[in-house]
């Protein structure tokens, strides 16, 4: 997840809806909302969009796994008893 591109666009836009008598303070408004910003998003300790994917795959192998020793186990239990 790119922030910066995203922080970015969003600084943009809304520079572009700012009344013309107010883009002299674009630049100290733009700095003050990228600050608050990023430490909003810091303390919410999100993810990047590869990161959790990379975490959904590493769940999915061991749910297979899992699943797979179930059988086994099952198997080994069943040949035990005849």
């Amino acid at each position: 997840m790119n922030t910066n591109v995203n922080f970015d666009s969003f600084f943009k836009q809304f520079a572009e809806t700012l009344p013309k008598s107010l883009l002299s303070l674009h630049h100290d408004l733009e700095k003050n909302l990228r600050v608050g910003l990023d430490a909003t998003l810091q303390k919410m300790n999100l993810v990047t969009r590869e990161e959790f994917d990379v975490q959904v795959a590493m769940l999915e192998h061991t749910r297979q796994r899992l699943e797979a020793l179930e059988i086994e186990i099952a198997n080994l239990k069943s040949n035990q008893t005849d």
